[in-house]
């Protein structure tokens, strides 16, 4: 059984015809230890997409179902605190603090119960192939390969079900995608997160367990 699921899932702006939707009827399930990405056109609808999964937007029609439950009868913060982790192709992160602090912040937010926040930040820096010499640089001191892993490690700091990767590799050379894709890998099989990334690269979709693609529906 899947961790999530989109049954019947349309979406249509507030303002638009009542006939005009960014996609309709979208029936996916995504299970843990597998990696899915989802691609589609320049207004196919991927980010309003990740977005309904997120609880940020409310489907027009249809419900979005983790773990058994609806969203619609979700605490969304909670939700989004502890049971999904966001990646995003900008980073995201906090110029002014350094990349530990980053990571710590995430799990202050969260309220996840952690004896020694700095040592368990450290081992999620470490996982992503980190070393401990970058724990105090300021963010706008590394490159955009290393904001990309304090980025996944961030998410990873309250122990989600799982993740969710907005073009995380966008930004990044092909070396680098390649590296960020298998702490993906690891992360699915290794770790059992659920892995959802929406992207535009073939050499991520050919990486992938399932590709979903998202058709103009409008």
């Amino acid at each position: 059984m899947g961790i999530l699921k989109l049954e019947d899932v349309s979406y249509r702006y507030k303002d638009a015809p009542k006939d005009s939707y960014v996609f309709k009827n979208i029936n996916y399930e995504f299970e843990q230890g597998k990696m899915y990405a989802i691609k589609g056109k320049s207004g196919s609808g991927k980010t309003t997409l990740l977005s309904l999964i997120t609880g940020l937007e409310k489907c027009t029609e249809g419900n979005v179902i983790y773990d058994g439950k609806n969203l619609k009868k979700t605490n969304l913060d909670n939700y989004r605190n502890t049971d999904i982790g966001i990646v995003f192709q900008s980073y995201n992160l906090l110029p002014r603090l350094t990349a530990i602090e980053n990571i710590i912040l995430s799990m202050d937010v969260s309220k996840v119960k952690v004896k020694n926040k700095k040592q368990r930040a450290l081992e999620l820096m470490k996982s992503v192939g980190l070393k401990e010499e970058h724990k105090n640089r300021k963010i706008l001191k590394l490159s955009g390969g290393e904001q990309q892993r304090i980025a996944i490690a961030r998410s990873l700091s309250y122990n989600p079900k799982i993740i969710i990767a907005d073009e995380p590799t966008g930004n990044l050379d092909k070396d680098t995608e390649n590296d960020i894709l298998k702490i993906f890998e690891h992360l699915a099989k290794d770790e059992n997160k659920c892995i959802i990334i929406v992207t535009h690269s073939q050499n991520i979709c050919d990486k992938m367990d399932e590709v979903y693609e998202l058709g103009n529906n409008k």
